[in-house]
């Protein structure tokens, strides 16, 4: 239940009557409570008020007066009270939280204002909050704002927000009267938002923010009530409305009902059933009662229940108003209390209490009635009635005045004559208090009312009594004296006349008269009838009047004054005059008697215990005369309890006091009276006590702020006077001074000082002195110390800081020391040692400390509350700053409400104001092609307007707007800006500044900025171009194309035009109206270009052996596209060898040119290029020439041994330069002594290089030398050299050593020629004539070979240096820079092979194709750039070198990125820039390009709830607008940003206003729940089954894999129980397939020994390495590695060349392979094998590298129980996401396979792990291997198994031997074999180690201590031998011995068991029949008596026989191969 706290703020009426002049009153309102802030203060001024003026004091509640406290409390002289500000160190609960009330005094009394509840509020820092709040959908949902108790009071809500925009109650939203937000109807929707709520403090009017509360919204679920929200009992006041909250949750939907005292609740107009609850209106008394709610579903119910008291304002009439009456009147006031009952009744008269007693009594029920009986004079004043209920109060007062109420007669008759029978009336009229009543008398006869008298009195509202007497019918006897006689309680007064009523005149019958002596007497002679002449009067015979104490009135009245006992007692005669001589008379007697005469007496003082005689004598007075004595006012009772005696005589009375004591000081009275009257004396008896200490004043301390009593009690008599002196300071007192009594400090009853508030200034001495006339005086003196505790004397309450400056806070504290001061930052205290962002600094001046806290520097959170707290033994002081960070604030929201043709409507919303007011506003517009230098500015627009007109703007524009806003800070940042556009129009203009620019020899680059801006009428949307060619022979028509306008300059690229040829270009510009004009034709020409076609007709003519001429024609003109420079001729040598010469060049204008200095007879290759400014042309095609013979040089060796007795061998080499072809040798034998003049001549011919000379005498020397022959002639001779025939001579070589080069996989054959024959030992033979033959030359096969012939006398050395020439290595590739549209490479070359690189083949392709395109570039560059790429695109590149024996390997692939990415929507920029009912303005430009231009903008746009979808394309420039739309509909839209770097996405949905402009709540409909449910299951459904069919396929797949598998095992074990050692296996490998899952790669290791399948994780593969084990069991194993992919669905794939990968290399395919896994891979260059057993601090990963050639000469040793796993060693994924990656990932795979050659399969493949993502396929060589022959064996179909889905297999094969025989060119990457380094065998290769010759070599010589790293890595499987599923053969035992490495042999390795290598390469040994199937055998351990069966194919590796060979060059099928399967 809501209960409302009504403050009742009444007002107190003035109410008054005018009591003569004087009255009170009340001014104004008077309030029961008031709260203030404490950092304010208040003014309170007193509400009463009094004329004349009144004092006004104020009081506290308990009666204690206001006393002044310096800078905190001061009543100021017209009665305000100020309560001045304070810190919270200052606070006081006495003064700044109590109770005051104010009093007005005057003379007509003393009113007190109603207590009024004074508290000060302090600036607290709190903070609220809102809950997160669960509801199921289509509920209710409550958020309540939590408000700390503490500050609950002054703390309310004021708004809530929705996503930072308030929340306006309407539709679902409700905010209740005490804060809460009601959310009905619960929509998913609502989840999405944040919900705060807003308060505002009431006193400092700080507002808070809460925290973002979420809504959780939960499908409905069939549940009970739950009650939300709900009320309890509580008041409220009548007249007002008052909320019962009853909210409930639960499903179904509860119903909610409410009692009343039990009842349902009746229809009425003032109870409202709302969604919120019940809502009752203008209560009334009879609405309390008892209130229940019920809340039923049919799962249950609950019921809340509360009393509502509805009560009245207390009202209080006080009667009478204002009464002025006498003493002793009795008085009647009545309280009339209106209202709520339970109140009580307070009395005042004079504000204070009235207490009742003899006088007076309260009574009634209520104590609503006073009665005041005899009143006295003291009873006048202020009376008032307070009636209170629950702390609120009312009242009314009444003004009394008592005065001396003796009546006076105020109105009178006069005298009068009458005749008998004429009536008359008399009147009298007096005032008195009380109100008098009125007597007649006639001649002192009472006048008795009767027939003949009529006697009427009332009194008027002035308090006047009047009476009348009335005499209709007059007689004689009615005439007379007729006196009215006003008395009261107060007195009377008399007034009389005579009425003369015509007749005999006679006197009445007078009575004696007793008269007091002293006072006056008056004497009415009693005369009627009339006329008379005159009444005398008579005594003792003597006329009256005889003395100035007598008076004789005309009416004949005597009055006696100062009536004296001797001379005016006896008998007067009245003697009436009624005729001249006649007159009649009549006597009275008057008696005197005299009252009592007191001697006056005075009483001495006198001391305790001394003796008291007091006479009371009357000196006169008629006796008897009674005497009584009386002692402040109590009549004296003689005996010993008084202590007084008394004595009484006569006329004399004596008071006797035998031992006086301090009961007998007082007053004493004599009263003597008597018959005449009482008197009596009064004096005062005075028994005097000297002072005296009873408490004496000490030392003490007081503390500041507090109240402080300084102890001084005394005691005498007459009471001591006690005064108080000060003397400041706390050193020697100077002097004393009278300490000022004012409110704040005052003398307590007992003498003692009280201080109410100790100020620092009461410090000092102080001097208690007491007097009272009596003795000596008394004194002493103290020292008040004043404590002070701990203050904080400044601060500044409020600070203000520029955001991003340093701030400084100080707080200066007072007080004791020491002093602590600590700062907080709300409620956390702030540690500057650890937050560098604050620094505390403390500085003393004096005795004050002050401490300065600095930010640094301020920021927008510092905008809080920084406390600083002084702390010391006395007290603790805090200082509360609000800290207010100012920036420039936040830039407006604004939106445009309305766009018309000239002006427009905008409305903003101005969030954070930077913590200043906001002062104005400026809007800026212009032009969207302008900048914002030429902008419109409406200026200063007041703070006030949210709203705003625009107006002037032109038509058909675009207008850029934006807004600041601005506060005393400064300007804020602009706003967004806005985009608008008016209607359109056709262009008036033309483009302007048209440029043609030629940009290359077929594109002219058009540049034009739009028309004027004047002149468009609208967007441009688009130009057309027309172009048209102006040379000879053009037709003169205008081509068209037409572009999309991008900006206000625009340029386009006319393509395909001819070259070097001149073109006009005419600009239009278009937009939705229409086409404008065109701009005037601009000529240009294309540029220059290079020749298309070569010189014609190239001739060349050797002229010499070193001279040739060159001729050609020019070039045909069309084709030269430009103006011809020159020619340029390029030639260069073709050496016998097949390397190339230097390549040169020679420019020349002429068409002729001779070349010269060539070498002789040598072939040239010779080109003719022409060139223009562009560059070379194209080059002709080669021309060979070959310079003419000359005579030959020199043989370069000469040799001659003796061969017998009489015959000598002489061999020698051919010329360095033959010049020619040789055709003859020439040798010449001499004999020096011999005589014969010229040598014998022998000729030969140009084949042999020796020549045996016969016929020689032995022992005889020759001189033998020798000359080549060409056509040109003989040429030098050699040099001569000396022999002599014997018989016997030492073994000479006829050879020559030296260097041989040839190409690789040629054969090769060094002769030796020796006298004596060698046997010949070995594989490579040495044939009879000393021929080494060397048969397929690789790389290993390089070195210097010896040969040595040994004979009984001697032996003959040479050393032959054999260069095997190789494909050169390959390039290091690497990118250097890129661009949004090329990417420059650079590039290292590799090892040239042994032949000089002859250019280069770049080939490029986007990174998701396989279509590689390919650049020739020559040797001589090193870098390259590709133009004209895609912005944005990944390529990918790989480099091959060329030389004379081929291609080299291929670079590793790099992939680089262009720079650019895809378009991205701009999340500040808003997607929608206005909507109204039809139509909607998208902001295109918040579109971002991401560098590369976009080329596509789609947007989808349909109706919420629909499923057609509108499509449009746009120009991402240009503002669109969606047109035609549903008015108060919601739409989805959906925008698509395409460019060459991909697309960007954004979505978003909208809703059209209504056709008024209201916007519309979100969709929420049962309908909609129903297209939900619709789009779900249409959507689902498909969804379920596709889900089911790939399921249903997985179980079938997986099913079929269980059933190959289990095939294979069978046929696994089939073979191995059927086989034996020397049988052939057909079939497929009965091996174990052991399945190794990664994404979208399954890798297959096959093993005889069973299936495994490996890891459930589909991201690692698990295995171990065990290769370095040095046992290892015997066993056959196919290790073909399958690579599955599920995306290569095809039987044969392209050939990879994976025979000798290195790392970092990439077999690629050139065969297009598309894959829908498409994406780039990643996959590192580089395993690692890593021990997991292993600590860190041994060697616990080693490296493998697929490097075959750089083995070191120490291999790596490991023990059998050494396991490794194997990883990536880098991740390039981070590598990738940079521009450029230039680290290879391509050979992954073939990596992995070898990481698996190092495991050991069948015991240890579950510990190694891989992370693999996807495959990578692709290979520059594979075309030229899978064309490069005709024979079925090559094909891949036939190799492939067969109906196997999805299985690709890709081998590489390097050239076929026969190929080189054939003389085919062959463009192959091939690898580099190993070269030896330190041990022949350890480094030779695998196929070579297996030939018997080196096996014998190992075992003699043990050449390898230890393993070496690439060998250790393929020695773990033993026995096995590298297969794929090819065909097999089994080879017969003779030729298996070279397959066999025996125990041993690898014993001497460092081996325990006979194992055999997976090699790198073997001979490939298949089978003729294409049916054969792998197959796989054991190998024994027995080195002689074992055999291996090779599974073989066209993919073994072994060439090792010559049988072999011959098979091999029978079936045409590669040297070595490696088989990966892909699948």
């Amino acid at each position: 239940f809501y209960c409302s706290t009504v403050l009742l703020f009444y007002s107190l009426t003035v109410l008054h009557e005018d009591v003569g002049s004087t009255r009170l009153y009340f001014v104004k309102a008077s309030l029961q409570r008031l709260t203030y802030s404490s950092s304010v203060g208040v003014s309170l001024p007193c509400p009463a008020g009094g004329t004349p003026t009144a004092i006004l004091r104020w009081y506290l509640a308990t009666g204690d007066d206001i006393y002044d406290v310096p800078h905190i409390r001061h009543v100021h002289a017209n009665g305000t009270l100020q309560l001045y500000p304070f810190s919270p160190s200052a606070f006081n609960s006495y003064i700044h939280d109590n109770d005051y009330f104010c009093t007005a005094e005057n003379q007509a009394g003393k009113i007190r204002s109603p207590n009024i509840r004074v508290k000060a509020v302090f600036r607290e820092p709190y903070t609220v909050r809102v809950a997160d709040q669960r509801s199921m959908r289509g509920n209710v949902a409550v958020f309540k704002c939590l408000i700390p108790t503490a500050v609950q009071e002054y703390v309310s809500v004021v708004s809530w927000e929705r996503d930072t925009v308030s929340i306006i109650p309407a539709n679902r939203f409700f905010l209740t009267s005490f804060g809460a937000l009601y959310i009905s109807d619960v929509q998913k929707e609502d989840a999405l938002s944040t919900y705060r709520c807003i308060t505002k403090h009431k006193y400092s009017g700080e507002t808070r923010q809460s925290n973002g509360a979420r809504l959780s919204v939960m499908d409905p679920t069939e549940s009970s009530p739950t009650i939300l929200d709900s009320f309890l009992a509580g008041e409220v006041r009548a007249g007002l409305s008052v909320e019962l909250p009853c909210i409930a949750a639960g499903y179904p939907s509860p119903t909610v009902r409410w009692l009343k005292d039990g009842r349902p609740l009746p229809s009425d107009a003032h109870w409202t059933r709302r969604l919120t609850g019940l809502t009752i209106s203008d209560l009334r008394q009879e609405d309390s009662g008892s209130y229940a709610c019920e809340v039923t579903n049919s799962f249950g119910s609950k019921e809340v229940s509360g009393a509502l008291y509805v009560i009245d304002p207390l009202r209080v009439t006080l009667s009478p108003k204002s009464l002025k009456t006498g003493i002793s009147s009795t008085l009647f006031f009545t309280c009339a209390v209106e209202g709520s009952p339970e109140y009580t009744v307070a009395w005042y008269r004079n504000t204070d209490p009235i207490i009742p007693d003899q006088h007076i009594s309260i009574q009634g029920p209520h104590n609503d009635t006073l009665q005041i009986t005899a009143a006295q004079k003291s009873h006048s004043g202020a009376y008032q009635c307070f009636a209170s209920r629950k702390g609120h109060t009312a009242q009314d007062f009444s003004i009394i005045l008592l005065e001396d109420g003796t009546p006076r007669i105020v109105s009178s008759f006069s005298e009068r004559v009458v005749a008998p029978g004429e009536p008359f009336s008399l009147m009298c009229g007096a005032k008195g208090a009380p109100p008098p009543s009125i007597t007649w008398t006639l001649d002192d006869e009472p006048v008795v009312r009767d027939s003949a008298y009529k006697t009427s009195q009332y009194t008027l509202s002035d308090g006047l009594t009047v009476s009348h007497v009335n005499v209709s019918s007059p007689a004689i006897r009615d005439g007379g004296v007729y006196r009215c006689a006003a008395r009261n309680s107060a007195g009377s007064a008399e007034y009389q006349a005579r009425i003369n009523v015509r007749g005999s005149p006679r006197i009445r019958e007078m009575r004696d008269i007793t008269a007091v002596a002293g006072r006056n007497t008056f004497i009415t002679c009693r005369v009627i009838g009339y006329p008379y002449y005159s009444i005398k009067w008579f005594k003792d015979g003597m006329l009256l009047p005889d003395n100035h104490r007598q008076v004789v009135y005309e009416n004949g009245t005597l009055r006696l004054s100062d009536v004296q006992k001797g001379m005016d007692e006896g008998t007067y005669l009245c003697s009436v005059l009624i005729q001249p001589q006649t007159s009649i008379d009549q006597t009275v007697h008057v008696t005197v008697k005299v009252p009592p005469l007191i001697q006056p007496f005075d009483i001495p003082s006198t001391s305790v215990g001394k003796l008291m005689y007091i006479a009371c004598v009357v000196s006169s007075g008629d006796m008897p005369i009674r005497i009584t004595w009386h002692k402040d006012g109590q009549l004296i009772v003689p005996g010993s309890a008084s202590g007084v005696g008394i004595e009484t005589k006569e006329f004399m009375s004596s008071l006797q006091i035998s031992k006086v004591t301090l009961k007998h000081n007082g007053n004493y009275t004599c009263i003597a009276s008597n018959a005449a009257a009482t008197v009596s004396w009064e004096r005062q008896l005075i028994v005097t006590v000297p002072p005296r200490f009873v408490v004496q004043p000490n030392n003490q301390d007081g503390i500041y702020g507090k109240a402080g009593v300084l102890n001084c009690s005394v005691e005498g008599y007459p009471p001591p006077k006690v005064m108080w002196k000060h003397a400041k300071g706390i050193g020697n007192p100077q002097q004393y001074h009278p300490v000022p009594l004012t409110g704040r400090i005052q003398i307590m009853g007992n003498g003692s000082l009280l201080i109410r508030h100790v100020l620092e200034d009461d410090r000092g001495y102080y001097l208690c002195q007491a007097s009272n006339g009596v003795g000596s005086d008394i004194s002493k003196s103290m020292v008040l110390t004043v404590k002070i505790p701990a203050m904080i004397t400044s601060h500044p309450n409020t600070t203000m800081a520029i955001k991003g400056q340093v701030k400084e806070l100080n707080c200066t504290a007072r007080g004791e020391q020491p002093i602590i001061i600590r700062w907080e930052r709300g409620d956390t205290v702030i540690d500057a040692e650890r937050n560098p962002r604050y620094s505390i600094t403390i500085n003393k001046k004096g005795d004050e400390v002050i401490s300065t806290l600095k930010l640094k520097p301020a920021e927008r959170g510092d905008s809080v509350f920084f406390s600083c707290h002084a702390i010391n033994s006395y007290g603790e002081g805090r200082g509360l700053i609000q800290l207010t960070v100012q920036e420039p604030p936040d830039p407006p929201e604004l939106e445009v409400r309305e766009v018309k043709d000239r002006s427009m409507n905008l409305r903003w919303i101005q969030r954070f104001d930077g913590n200043s007011i906001i002062t104005s506003y400026d809007i800026e517009y212009k032009n969207k092609s302008d900048t914002w230098d030429h902008k419109y500015t409406t200026r200063n627009i007041s703070p006030t307007n949210n709203q705003a007109n625009i107006v002037e703007l032109h038509p058909a524009c675009v207008y850029s707007i934006r807004m600041y806003s601005f506060n005393k800070i400064g300007r804020s940042q602009p706003s967004k800006e806005l985009t608008i556009s008016t209607e359109e129009a056709q262009p008036d203009g033309p483009p302007m500044d048209v440029i043609l620019q030629p940009m290359t020899s077929q594109s002219i680059r058009v540049t034009w900025r739009a028309p004027r801006k004047e002149l468009q009428n609208g967007v441009i949307r688009g130009y057309q171009i027309g172009y048209r060619e102006n040379g000879p022979g053009s037709n003169g028509q205008y081509s068209i194309v037409e572009m999309k306008a991008t900006g206000d300059s625009e340029v386009y690229t006319l393509d395909n035009l001819k070259k070097f040829a001149q073109y006009g270009v005419v600009v239009q510009a278009f937009n939705r109206a229409g086409t404008g004009p065109s701009s005037t034709e601009i000529n240009a020409t294309t540029l220059e270009d290079v020749p298309s076609q070569p010189p014609q007709n190239v001739r060349a003519i050797s002229v010499t052996s070193d001279e040739a001429v060159i001729t050609w024609a020019e070039p045909p003109r069309l084709t030269l596209h430009g103006v011809l420079k020159g020619y340029r001729v390029v030639f260069w040598s073709l050496f016998p060898d097949g390397e190339w010469g230097e390549m040169q060049n020679i420019t020349t204008t002429r068409e002729q040119v001779e070349l010269r200095g060539l070498e002789k007879f040598t072939n040239y290759s010779v080109q003719v290029l022409a060139y223009t400014q562009a560059g070379d042309g194209v080059r002709s095609n080669v021309l060979y020439i070959q310079t003419r013979e000359d005579l030959p040089g020199p043989p370069a060796g000469i040799k001659a041994v003796p061969s017998s007795p009489s015959s000598v061998v002489v061999s020698w080499l051919p010329p360095h330069k033959p010049n020619g072809v040789i055709r003859k040798y020439t040798i010449y034998c001499s004999s020096p002594g011999s005589g014969q003049p010229a040598p014998s001549e022998y000729e030969t011919n140009p084949e042999m290089l020796f020549y045996r000379i016969t016929h020689l005498t032995r022992g005889k020397q020759y001189l033998i030398w020798a000359a080549a022959v060409t056509t040109a002639g003989r040429g030098n001779i050699s040099e001569k050299v000396t022999v002599e025939p014997a018989g016997k001579a030492p073994a000479k070589i006829l050879s020559f050593g030296g260097t041989v080069t040839t190409p690789w996989m040629k054969e090769i054959r060094l002769s030796k020629y020796t006298a004596i024959p060698v046997t010949v030992d070995g594989q490579r033979q040495i044939l009879s004539n000393g021929t080494l033959v060397l048969r397929s030359v690789k790389a290993e096969d390089s070195g210097y070979y010896t040969c040595t012939a040994t004979n009984t006398l001697g032996f003959d050395t040479i050393i032959v240096n054999l260069l095997v020439q190789v494909p050169p290595d390959q390039p290091r590739l690497t990118v250097s820079t890129t661009s949004t549209s090329s990417i420059t490479l650079a590039w290292i070359p590799g090892d040239n092979g042994g032949s000089s690189i002859r250019g280069f083949v770049l080939q490029y392709s986007v990174d998701n194709t396989e279509e590689w395109r390919d650049v020739f570039i020559t040797s001589t560059e090193r870098s390259f750039r590709l133009d004209n790429l895609r912005c944005g695109t990944w390529y990918k590149v790989k480099l091959a070198a060329k030389n004379s024996v081929g291609s080299g390997r291929i670079s590793e692939i790099i992939e680089a990125k262009t720079h650019g990415r895809e378009p991205a929507f701009n999340k500040e920029q808003p997607l929608l820039t206005h909507i109204n009912s039809t139509h909607a303005g998208l902001n295109l430009q918040g579109w971002t390009s991401g560098g590369c231009p976009i080329t596509a903008l789609l947007l989808d746009f349909r109706p919420k709830g629909t499923w057609a979808w509108q499509s449009l394309k746009a120009n991402a420039t240009a503002q669109l607008f969606l047109s035609e739309l549903r008015e108060a509909t919601w739409y989805e839209l959906k925008m698509k940003a395409c460019n060459s770097a991909g697309c960007g996405n954004q979505s978003s949905q909208f809703a059209t206003t209504d056709y008024d402009g209201s916007t519309i709540p979100p969709i929420n409909s049962a309908q909609e729940d129903r297209d939900d449910v619709k789009k779900l299951f249409s959507i689902g459904s498909p969804v379920i089954l596709v889900t089911l069919g790939v399921a249903l396929l997985f179980i079938i797949r997986k099913k079929r894999k269980e059933k190959r598998l289990k095939r294979l095992r069978d046929e696994r074990h089939s073979s191995k129980n059927n086989r034996s050692m020397d049988t052939p296996v057909k079939g497929p490998p009965q091996g174990p397939r052991l399945h190794i899952d990664i994404p979208r790669v399954q890798l297959l290791i096959e093993d005889k020994e069973g299936i495994k399948q490996i890891g459930e994780d589909k991201a690692a593969a698990p295995v171990t390495d065990t290769e370095f084990s040095q046992s290892v069991n015997p066993q056959s194993f196919c290790t073909g590695v399958s690579l599955h992919h599920p995306a290569l669905i095809q039987n044969t794939g392209p050939l990879i060349d994976m025979s000798d990968i290195r790392p970092g290399t990439n077999p690629v395919s050139r065969k297009s392979v598309k894959s829908a896994h498409s994406s780039r891979n990643r996959y590192s260059s580089q395993w690692t094998l890593s021990r997991p057993g292993q600590s860190q601090s041994t060697a616990s990963a080693r490296t493998l590298t697929s490097d075959w050639r750089t083995m070191g000469s120490h291999g790596i040793t490991a023990t059998e129980s050494d396991s490794y796993s194997a990883s990536l060693s880098q991740d390039t994924d981070k590598g990738r996401n940079s521009m450029v990656s230039t680290e290879s990932a391509s050979s992954t795979y073939e990596e992995l396979a070898r990481a698996y050659e190092h495991a050991k399969l069948e015991e240890h493949l579950q510990h190694a792990k891989f992370t693999i993502t996807e495959c990578f396929i692709s290979d520059s060589s594979s075309d030229q291997m899978t064309t490069g022959t005709n024979d079925p064996a090559d094909s891949m179909t036939s190799l492939s198994t067969p109906s196997e889905t999805g299985l690709c297999r890709f081998t590489a094969s390097p050239p076929k031997p026969q190929d080189y025989d054939r003389g085919r060119p062959t463009n192959v990457a091939v690898p580099i074999p190993h070269r030896a380094n330190k041990s022949e065998f350890c480094n030779l290769p695998l196929y070579m180690k297996t030939d018997p010759f080196f096996r014998k070599q190992a075992e003699l010589h043990d050449p390898c201590p230890a393993v070496p790293p690439r060998e250790a890595s393929i020695r773990s499987l033993a026995q096995r031998a590298y297969h794929t599923q090819g065909r097999h053969m089994t080879l017969d035992p003779s030729k298996q011995q070279a397959l066999t490495l025996g125990h041993s042999g690898l014993g001497s390795l460092g081996v325990s068991s006979g194992t055999a290598t997976l090699p790198q390469r073997t001979l490939t040994m298949p089978s003729s029949n294409p049916a054969a199937t792998a197959s796989t055998s054991s190998t024994s351990s027995n080195p002689t008596g074992s055999s291996t069966k090779m599974g073989g194919s066209r993919d073994s590796l072994l060439e090792n026989s010559s049988s072999a060979l011959g098979r091999l060059q029978k079936q045409g099928v590669g040297a070595y191969s490696k088989s990966y399967t892909l699948v």
